[in-house]
């Protein structure tokens, strides 16, 4: 005999478990939420019409609604923020309460460098503002992508740690090859001439001024004095 069970009013108690209660929790989430679309390609000659098509289709999907696109053509994803004039906008909007989730196509056109990445990451975080990538399926809403949008700033210090050794590398394969570091030393009639004009009562940077020399050489010169 085959029997029919259905979510009718007596069996409230069984279709009210937490389990049941999650999944359509987790089905709804992020509903109703306004994304921000960041789009950035490299060269003048392609388009960002595909991305925003298939970021489109992911927010269709969700249940997001588009507050705003910001689009850098033909600009390198290795530029810093300064040299991205939608991505910074993006940014100080995000910063401003603009929208709650910022979409990229790929981790790849937010940035190229794992340092930069991870205080983009940070900076959304602190805030409120989630991610979502659509190529690596990573999705801040999620317990799983805030675990490996995480993972960032683990490698951010990585990267960091790798630079740090690298310069440690090349001063010390330098020095061994008798060659001096550092700047060059001012010429010692010029060295005179600033420790003349302080004993002036002239200030800093009116020497800087006066002998056309930086005011941080002026700084040093009178510190070894």
């Amino acid at each position: 005999m085959h029997t029919d069970i259905s979510c009718h009013s007596y069996s409230a108690d069984v279709c009210s478990e937490p389990e049941i209660t999650q999944v359509l929790e987790d089905t709804d989430m992020g509903k109703g939420k306004r994304v921000a679309f960041y789009l950035r390609v490299s060269t003048g000659g392609q388009t960002v019409e595909n991305q925003r098509r298939e970021l489109a289709a992911a927010a269709e999907q969700r249940g997001w609604t588009v507050a705003e696109i910001y689009s850098d053509n033909g600009v390198s994803g290795a530029k810093g923020r300064d040299k991205r004039p939608a991505f910074d906008r993006l940014c100080k909007d995000a910063v401003a309460g603009k929208f709650d989730i910022i979409a990229a196509w790929s981790v790849d056109r937010l940035g190229r460098s794992v340092l930069h990445l991870a205080q983009f990451v940070e900076d959304m975080r602190a805030s409120g503002v989630g991610l979502f990538l659509l190529k690596q399926g990573l999705d801040s809403e999620t317990p799983t992508g805030r675990a490996m949008l995480g993972m960032c700033s683990v490698f951010a210090e990585l990267e960091r740690e790798i630079i740090k050794e690298r310069i440690h590398a090349g001063l010390n394969r330098a020095r061994a090859k008798g060659k001096k570091l550092g700047r060059k030393r001012v010429d010692a009639r010029i060295e005179e001439r600033i420790r003349a004009l302080r004993a002036k009562g002239l200030g800093k940077v009116k020497i800087a001024g006066e002998l056309k020399c930086g005011v941080s050489t002026v700084q040093r010169v009178l510190a070894a004095t």
